[in-house]
């Protein structure tokens, strides 16, 4: 594979003697999360190291972006569904801070099967990958949300005597790495895989079943639906191995997800592939992409050694758009000179409202058999408070971590069903 900085196909600085950039970013579910203009239309896009294309999937009326030379093409990714119609536009203008590429594709699904955004709780329009990264190299500090841009010409590394550095392989312009793992606590064996890297998946490890003899599902685990790929749902079963080791550094008791052979047939082409490292374990470290270089290097950080929680509840809850909420605002009574007024050692209030546009969050999918299933609650249920605060004042990524707390956590939640309110309680149930 041949790179270069400066092909007129590619992204390089507006001005040509700039070394370095730095842009910050959004941290959403362990994905990071950058503005990047189309045609100098500003938009939301997760930086993917998984895919090698740049791909919109969430256009409405207010995102006209002038796309130029459209085409009908197909797309196929992990799923277990078909291939998904989607228009290839060329020759865009695409922008990320000063790094600017003048010729490229662009290609946008008419469907959005990813619902990113109400997964989210944020609108996201799209995903970048290979076409940014290919042209600098580039450093992640999860920890600040940070993200620096180099030119590969002029960057020099420092010394790092605590760093871990991989060289990648690629496939399709999709970045591999082989690291180790332990499957079982018996035999304390350690297995070579070869792994996506994949910032654009939030999980930690994702396993292929049957893809080497010793992949397989551990005896503790379920069933559980872990995302949406191109080509329709990623069906899985969540379970933990002992270690994932990557050079000198050692992960214990990752959750890891082994994928069915429906969901990876599209993944399969690369019969070596035994599956990806997400968000979940990149999050954990400061990371260089140095896709010039063909390497990623990696420095442990504060969250090295942090537990991987998962959802305990068995609830998908998304974003659901906005509500008209009745807040009431409570001031004390005053007289012309905005003196409060007092009587008899009393102060005097009166009660205002106002309404405004909130948040709504409505369950998506309830895991079969989970806490939240026997409780009751049900697919479509719209949330109204969750133990007794309103739902509204949650961002929802504050709901996921609250899903994750701790085992044996009392979750309340009320709901509208069919313009009623009901309620259900549950406790959170380590499972894994």
């Amino acid at each position: 594979m041949t790179f270069t900085c400066h092909s007129q196909n590619g992204f390089r600085f507006k001005n040509t003697s700039q070394k370095k950039q730095r842009l910050s970013f959004e941290l959403i579910n362990n994905l990071v999360v950058i503005p990047v203009f189309i045609n100098n239309k500003k938009m939301s896009f997760i930086l993917d190291t998984g895919v090698n294309k740049t791909i919109i999937f969430n256009l409405s009326e207010n995102d006209s972006i002038g796309l130029l030379n459209p085409e009908k093409v197909s797309l196929r990714g992990l799923g277990d569904g078909e291939s998904v119609e989607a228009i290839i536009s060329r020759n865009n203008k695409l922008q990320v801070k000063n790094a600017i590429g003048n010729n490229e594709s662009v290609y946008v699904i008419l469907k959005d099967f990813f619902d990113l955004s109400s997964k989210m709780g944020t609108t996201i329009h799209g995903i970048i990958g290979y076409n940014l990264l290919k042209d600098f190299v580039v450093r992640i500090n999860y920890k600040t949300k940070k993200i620096d841009f180099y030119n590969p010409d002029s960057f020099k590394y420092k010394r790092c005597k605590k760093c871990e550095v991989l060289p990648i392989q690629f496939y399709r312009k999709k970045p591999f790495v082989e690291v180790d793992v332990q499957l079982d606590t018996v035999n304390n064996v350690q297995t070579p895989v070869k792994m996506l890297v994949d910032s654009g998946g939030s999980d930690a490890i994702w396993l292929f079943e049957n893809s080497k003899a010793e992949i397989k599902t551990p005896l503790k685990y379920f069933n559980d639906l872990l995302g949406e790929g191109l080509s329709g749902s990623i069906y899985g079963n969540r379970s933990r191995i002992p270690k994932l080791i990557i050079g000198k550094y050692e992960i214990k008791s990752p959750t890891v997800s082994f994928l069915d052979s429906l969901s990876t047939q599209n993944a399969s082409m690369l019969k070596e592939r035994n599956g990806s490292i997400g968000g979940n374990i990149l999050k954990r470290f400061m990371v260089w992409i140095d896709y010039p270089n063909k390497k990623i290097t990696l420095r442990k950080n504060a969250s090295f050694k942090s537990d991987f929680n998962y959802n305990m509840s068995g609830l998908d809850i998304v974003y659901n758009g906005k509500q008209l909420v009745k807040e009431e605002i409570i001031k004390p009574v005053s007289d012309s000179f905005n003196n409060d007024i007092q009587t008899n050692n009393t102060i005097s209030f009166v009660a205002n409202y106002t309404y405004k546009f909130k948040p709504s969050y409505i369950i998506k999918n309830v895991v079969k058999n989970s806490p939240a299933d026997r409780a009751g609650l049900q697919l479509g249920d719209i949330l109204s408070s969750i133990n007794r605060k309103p739902v509204h004042s949650y961002k929802l990524n504050e709901i996921v971590s609250k899903m994750q707390e701790r085992a044996n956590k009392k979750i309340t939640i009320t709901v509208l069903r069919y313009g009623s309110k009901k309620t259900f309680q549950f406790r959170l149930e380590k499972r894994i």
